[in-house]
């Protein structure tokens, strides 16, 4: 099923991050998405920032904790590209940067400090280069009594027309219950072009809670990437 399919009847999935290939398997895809219930939550526009995006506030007066709203949500580092939900973004450029690995960094994190929910950090790592790509994805969340959980997951050169995708939140509730189970197994036969990935991923989200959105693809032989962002505080 496609994005819009999996997603339609889920009013709140909260953040979600998605990789895969193409149709054509010549290219990487890359998602990330925000929902909110909240005036804060909602309060959000992504921006480019160099080669990754950012989150900011749309009305800075009506920020609340900064540290969990705004964020570095992808990031870039040689031939691989880092995506998350929150600030480990930066944990896990910077263990790149060292040498370490996506593992590793997240080792050192937990799920987000926001009673009861304890939000889970979503986050995804793309390498791609040389016609070749891999990606993983992991879920740190809270397995009760705050002790934290950690799930790491790893797919190796991907067929074409394939993604996965993994979110916050199983669905809408109070409090909304954590994401559970393995990455959804995403068809990306029909996705030609990032702008098809994003027509597709931006009709699926719910028309009240969806925030904003970014996809990239990545030519997995050349490295051009071509980049959308959809923020619902600019749409016309």
């Amino acid at each position: 099923m496609k994005f819009s399919e999996y997603l339609k009847d889920n009013a709140y999935p909260g953040r979600g991050v998605a990789i895969g290939r193409s149709a054509d398997g010549t290219k990487a895809i890359l998602c990330y998405f925000i929902m909110g219930r909240s005036t804060g939550s909602r309060n959000r526009v992504f921006e480019e920032d160099g080669a990754g995006i950012r989150t900011r506030a749309f009305d800075e007066s009506k920020l609340p904790d900064p540290s969990l709203y705004v964020y570095r949500a992808v990031r870039v580092i040689g031939d691989q590209t880092v995506v998350t939900n929150g600030d480990q973004t930066d944990t896990i450029y910077d263990a790149l940067a060292e040498g370490k690995t996506f593992e590793d960094a997240l080792r050192t994190r937990t799920f987000e400090p926001d009673p009861p929910i304890w939000t889970p950090r979503i986050s995804g790592v793309l390498t791609a280069a040389d016609g070749k790509m891999s990606y993983k994805l992991s879920i740190l969340k809270n397995g009760g009594d705050e002790t934290p959980l950690r799930y790491f997951y790893e797919y190796e050169m991907p067929r074409a027309g394939e993604a996965h995708i993994i979110h916050t939140y199983a669905h809408d509730g109070d409090p909304v219950p954590s994401f559970s189970g393995e990455p959804v197994l995403i068809d990306t036969t029909s996705y030609h072009c990032a702008n098809c990935v994003m027509r597709d991923l931006w009709e699926g989200l719910n028309a009240d809670n969806k925030v904003s959105a970014f996809v990239r693809t990545v030519d997995l032989t050349t490295g051009e990437t071509v980049t959308v962002i959809k923020n619902k505080h600019e749409e016309k």
